[in-house]
């Protein structure tokens, strides 16, 4: 199917072992897209994953941490996090994102389905 509308895709934790993101995934042969949501405080702890990454920022603001650098984003910014490089992101203040992803084997964002490790963190799981 060529068109999506992501206000009627069932929204899921998309990647609940390092993450709170929280939204609707549209998955193609090669890439998969996200519009995510973080709360305040919330986002991803400090991982590393074989997929290449660019999230923008449609509203709110992120802090995002790599290794050598430290930035803020806000609305019309991204960060690229390329292949098994860690980072880390946090929300500054209510977030939501486009993520973006390639795939490998079919797999964009739910790297680990069924673990859920930050959400039992938080209490979400």
């Amino acid at each position: 199917m060529p068109f999506h509308h992501f206000d009627k895709i069932e929204k899921e934790y998309a990647t609940p072992k390092y993450s709170t993101a929280f939204g609707e995934l549209v998955t193609g042969e090669k890439v998969e897209l996200g519009r995510l949501s973080f709360e305040k405080g919330e986002g991803a702890v400090e991982h590393a994953h074989p997929h290449e990454q660019i999230m923008y920022v449609i509203s709110g603001r992120l802090k995002v941490e790599f290794p050598d650098e430290t930035g803020e984003i806000g609305p019309g910014s991204a960060f690229h996090a390329p292949s098994m490089v860690k980072h880390r992101v946090t929300a500054l203040e209510d977030t939501v994102v486009l993520s973006v992803k390639n795939t490998i084997d079919g797999v964009g964002h739910k790297i680990n389905p069924g673990e859920t490790d930050r959400l039992q963190e938080l209490g979400k799981a």
